[in-house]
């Protein structure tokens, strides 16, 4: 899936997040995505909505699911946006686009790279994890001879920002894609 981040407001240190799957009737896909930007628009001015990521299926893929991720400030701002006015206007104008209900699975830390319910095994997740903050680190800290020469806390700094943008846009959907069957066996 690729993945692209929208709006997103402030997100305080008791942030909820929640993964929602949703799978779109073949050929809404444009619409779909059309009107799920303007609704995380609306949605990020919603209070105690902290921000989203729409997960897409890859150019061509077999799969019509779309994953969202949602960050909400607190397990009350969610309770309160999913009740909202808002969110029942968004789930009647998307209702013809998509095939059934959405699932939804609350996130907790590393999950949220790894959307699917169930979630695989912790040490999967830590492994695979390291695999692509060892690639990003190794790539940004040694590969890009700007860096290696600006001061140690600002490369320090750089260093990680790179990885962390790297981890959550390129890397991890990457990974998770073609470790798939290997994060959830086919029997599970």
């Amino acid at each position: 899936m690729a993945a692209e981040h929208l709006p997103q407001s402030r997100a305080t240190t008791s942030a909820v997040h929640e993964a929602i799957v949703r799978v779109v009737r073949p050929g809404c896909e444009s619409e779909f995505e059309s009107l799920i930007q303007k609704f995380f628009v609306d949605a990020a001015q919603h209070p105690g909505v902290a921000g989203a990521y729409l997960l897409r299926p890859f150019e061509g893929a077999a799969s019509h699911e779309y994953g969202i991720v949602r960050s909400f400030n607190s397990a009350e701002d969610r309770d309160r946006f999913y009740t909202s006015d808002l969110y029942r206007r968004w789930s009647e104008a998307v209702a013809p686009l998509v095939e059934g209900e959405p699932k939804r699975q609350h996130l907790h830390g590393m999950e949220a790279f790894f959307p699917g319910n169930p979630a695989p095994p912790a040490w999967k997740m830590a492994l695979l994890t390291w695999v692509g903050v060892d690639v990003a680190v190794y790539a940004f800290s040694t590969a890009v001879p700007a860096i290696v020469h600006l001061p140690a806390a600002v490369a320090f700094l750089l260093v990680n920002a790179l990885v962390v943008a790297t981890l959550t846009w390129i890397l991890m959907p990457l990974l998770t894609k073609i470790f798939e069957g290997w994060l959830r066996p086919s029997g599970a």
